[in-house]
């Protein structure tokens, strides 16, 4: 039974995506809702005047202790959890939920939850792409596209709601029950958010099966350590997923193959012989860590019986997300690649991965303690030169210039003209930045939508 809001107090902090999200559902649910942002105003009037005509008090710059005049509080993912308005509400004795938590008290149907440090987009797309082509009604949102807030009134006893999910909101989930939970991989990120405690951001992570039960999914990667070393017991099925351990992963990759030993979902031993899903070459997703996110999307299909045909064509159709190893435009032979996604260096590692020589790398935005070692080697055997930009291109600068050469540029803009200038037929830029876009821009889209501009108006 969903939570009766009729008539009562509630606070949103937090007036982004998820804030406001969370706010018109209250509001439609029949609550009194405040929306306080620490921050000022800077949402399009269109925005701003969907809360005035829900009826829904704002305030901007601070919060007030009007905030406290409530009977819960939802908070918004980007809010730090230590925040002052935060330590006070728990200290007061106010209930805290997550945008997360609070939509899903509202949700019906099935539920997919999709984390880990990277790839988490492109599997959720993926992972929707398969079940809608499937024949099942689908939603996608959370930490992409739309807030779960927005749309959990759509959801009907027979659809799938496929959510990415991200750390900060595992933080506050309590009873978020996903009936298929996924993490596909862990690496340092977010570690301000967490102490600088690697485990603490691990534990994070595996909220996502906190409420799991029987007959209830967990995906995993195999090859991932910080996964395996961290496995909780639990009553629901375990199903994971390997490029190097084909005895004991439920579907792995084999030569230029993906095979699958099982696709009843309620069994997790095979009972029959392996069989082939799809060649890697039928896939439009390149390189390995996109084997993973479709082994990933495989398994998650399988325990809602998808017929296996129907799995391999779409995934033969599916072409990948915006922002994310994006092929923007090929001009007088060089291709130019959007992975605006790639805020932290493990995604550029991947992205390095993903492509030949030779690269025409842009790196840069905001960062706190980026480890660029990881992608020493990809640099010296693929990347022809780096061009660095934002906050951090000092720091680019004096990490690579000794072994390769670094053109520091003052905008996006300079850097893809520097970028054009300096290219040959056949060499690729890749717009890889390793770090976070707040520095220039208000998010990833933001960044990738201006890449794809300059881009698309060069000649």
């Amino acid at each position: 039974m969903e939570l009766n809001l009729l008539n009562k107090k509630i606070t949103v902090i937090g007036a982004g995506r998820s804030g406001i999200a969370a706010s018109l559902l209250a509001a439609k649910k029949g609550a009194k809702v405040l929306l306080s942002e620490s921050g000022q105003n800077n949402l399009e009037p269109k925005i701003f005047n969907q809360l005035l005509e829900a009826n829904i008090v704002t305030e901007f710059g601070n919060h007030t202790d009007n905030v406290f005049d409530c009977d819960f509080i939802v908070v918004s993912p980007g809010v730090p959890l230590d925040s002052a308005v935060i330590q006070k509400a728990r200290k007061i004795g106010i209930s805290i939920f997550g945008e997360l938590e609070f939509a899903s008290l509202f949700a019906k149907g099935k539920i997919v939850g999709i984390t880990g440090t990277n790839g988490k987009t492109t599997t959720t797309a993926l992972t929707h792409h398969l079940l809608s082509n499937c024949g099942f009604k689908t939603f996608i949102g959370g930490n992409i596209g739309e807030a779960f807030s927005n749309f959990v009134d759509k959801t009907t006893d027979d659809s799938i709601t496929v959510l990415e999910v991200s750390s900060y909101q595992l933080d506050t989930i309590e009873s978020f029950h996903p009936n298929v939970s996924v993490i596909l991989n862990i690496t340092p990120d977010h570690l301000e958010r967490y102490e600088n405690d690697f485990s603490k951001y691990i534990s994070s992570k595996f909220r996502i099966t906190l409420n799991q039960k029987e007959n209830d999914l967990f995906i995993y990667n195999l090859d991932d350590i910080n996964i395996t070393q961290n496995i909780k017991d639990g009553s629901f099925i375990k199903k994971s997923f390997s490029i190097y351990d084909q005895n004991s992963a439920s579907i792995f990759l084999s030569g230029e193959s993906i095979f699958i030993k099982n696709y009843q979902r309620n069994l997790q031993v095979s009972l029959q012989k392996p069989l082939k899903v799809i060649d890697t070459r039928d896939l439009q997703l390149v390189g390995v860590h996109n084997y993973y996110n479709t082994m990933a999307g495989i398994l998650v299909a399988t325990y809602f019986d998808c017929d296996l045909e129907a799995i391999r064509m779409s995934l033969k159709s599916f072409r990948g997300v915006e922002h994310r190893q994006e092929v923007v435009r090929v001009l007088k032979g060089v291709t130019f690649i959007n992975d605006s996604k790639a805020t932290n260096v493990r995604s550029t590692y991947y992205a390095l991965k993903s492509f030949d020589p030779p690269i025409i790398l842009i790196l840069g935005g905001r960062e706190k303690d980026n480890d660029y070692t990881e992608i020493f080697e990809l640099v010296k055997s693929k990347v022809k030169f780096i061009i660095a930009i934002g906050e951090t291109k000092e720091k680019i600068y004096n990490v690579f210039s000794s072994f390769k050469n670094v053109i520091k540029c003052d905008s996006l803009q300079e850097a893809l003209e520097m970028a054009y200038e300096n290219s040959s037929a056949n060499d690729i830029v890749l717009f890889s930045p390793a770090c976070k876009s707040f520095d220039m821009f208000r998010d990833f889209e933001h960044r990738g939508k201006t890449f794809k501009e300059i881009v698309n108006a060069l000649e």
